[in-house]
């Protein structure tokens, strides 16, 4: 039943939300345990860069809670995308409530000088 919903207005969000190569798409997939960003050209349907939680490594070796390691991949995708030439993206958080993990990743991103 949740997913149906979020499938629904992940649809609806879509229809709305484009992503071009001057402006990407950063598109969030969040799974029971591990996040994945990638930001994506809708005009060519390329995806042009992506990274996931599994990527993220810590300079100790301590353990992160989820909501530490999404925020951490909005840093490091921020990161990756300026790196590429681009500072503005359009955030598409794929039906999911902006909340949690989600919000934190955005929150990582945008610390890290991508603008939504």
């Amino acid at each position: 039943m949740d997913r149906q919903r979020r499938l629904l207005r992940k649809k609806a969000v879509r229809a709305k939300i484009t992503g071009t190569n001057e402006r990407p798409r950063l598109n969030v997939f969040r799974s029971s345990k591990h996040i994945y960003a990638s930001l994506v050209d809708d005009g060519v349907g390329k995806v042009l860069l992506s990274s996931s939680d599994k990527e993220i490594k810590t300079k100790t070796n301590e353990k992160l809670a989820k909501k530490g390691k999404a925020f951490l991949l909005g840093k490091a995708i921020a990161q990756k995308a300026i790196k590429k030439g681009f500072e503005k993206v359009v955030f598409d958080r794929a039906g999911y409530l902006y909340h949690g993990r989600v919000k934190e990743l955005a929150q990582g991103a945008r610390e890290a000088g991508l603008k939504f």
